[in-house]
């Protein structure tokens, strides 16, 4: 999820108790929730490096006790003038804990996937039930989380005594575990209209349902076939349309999969594409040469937001540049 969900969560998460276990808890906890996320550094190293180490070991169970470690320095620093007792050092350790465990639940919900099983399994696990983004879960949180601040604001006019927003936080919270639920529904329902389906008289080898940002009802199938690759909007509401999607007829990469495969790109991106759609073309230069492009359809079809990795590959069958990108901007390397 992106990182103002994972702050709003944490800030809830603080006020609906976290912050009566040890002073600063509020700060300790949107800083846990966001600690996973400074893998982000690694795309110093280029995008490749970023994609191979994102969602990684910070992101994993076996790591969490040790990661939940990191902020406490912080919440000492901030703390400290309050007085703070050994107690709360093991207070503020559980603190930490519940912060992280929000972010990894979050990121485990959205199509992007999560490496929980690390350093034991480097499968990326996703339960595909919200958006990298969502609307409607940004839209309770930032109300709850707002809300309180309203509220003050009419309580001073007025005279009346202050809340803390406990109320409004615990409310919040549940309303986005009900919406999470709603979604796991019918997301289920997506699935099984997808698997229930001939697509150009062709029983689906596995199916994707890659959820909206926006409504709830709205879903794009990715579905797999012998021959292609289909990408079908489905709307809940209305029954399906298997021929209203775009179809990607898939291409004999024979000639150059060994090629492509022995590559570092291939390992990194093929490990978590979920959808990898191959492509083969010819290459201006040099002579004889052809690019190849893999796309994740999760993402979108190609030329309109999908991760994509390209490499060309000369007359011989070496790999002469490789290259991945989010989006269609992809940077090449030369091998």
């Amino acid at each position: 999820m992106d990182n103002l969900t994972h702050s709003l969560t944490g800030l809830l998460l603080a006020r609906a108790g976290l912050n009566r276990l040890v002073p600063r808890a509020t700060a300790l906890v949107i800083v846990a929730a966001n600690l996973p996320d400074l893998d982000i550094v690694t795309g110093l190293r280029g995008s490749l490096c970023y994609l191979a180490n994102h969602r990684g070991f910070s992101h994993a169970l076996f790591w969490l006790p040790l990661v939940a470690l990191a902020p406490l320095p912080i919440w000492w620093l901030l703390a400290r003038r309050q007085g703070v007792r050994p107690i709360d050092w093991l207070k503020a350790y559980g603190v930490s804990v519940i912060a992280l465990l929000s972010h990894l639940v979050l990121d485990w919900m959205n199509i992007y996937g999560i490496r929980l099983k690390l350093p034991f399994s480097g499968e990326w696990l996703h339960l595909d039930l919200l958006n990298i983004v969502d609307a409607w879960v940004l839209a309770v949180l930032l109300l709850c989380a707002l809300g309180p601040m309203l509220g003050r604001l009419v309580e001073s006019e007025m005279g009346a005594r202050r809340g803390g927003g406990r109320g409004m936080a615990i409310a919040g919270l549940l309303l986005v575990t009900a919406y999470i639920g709603g979604r796991a529904v019918l997301h289920d329902q997506a699935v099984r209209s997808l698997e229930a389906r001939m697509y150009q008289k062709e029983m689906p080898r596995r199916v994707l349902a890659v959820p909206g940002a926006f409504n709830p009802w709205q879903w794009t199938g990715v579905v797999e076939t012998a021959d292609a690759w289909h990408l079908v909007p489905l709307d809940l509401h209305r029954e399906l349309d298997p021929d209203a999607g775009r179809i990607f007829p898939k291409t004999d990469v024979t000639a150059v999969r060994t090629a492509v495969l022995a590559t570092e790109t291939a390992r990194v991106f093929l490990d978590f594409s979920q959808a990898p759609l191959w492509r083969i073309t010819p290459a201006p230069s040099p002579e004889g040469a052809v690019n190849v492009a893999i796309h994740d359809l999760r993402f979108g079809p190609p030329g309109e937001g999908a991760f994509s990795a390209e490499w060309t590959i000369d007359a011989r069958g070496r790999v002469v540049q490789e290259g991945f990108g989010f989006g269609s901007m992809v940077k090449g390397k030369k091998p």
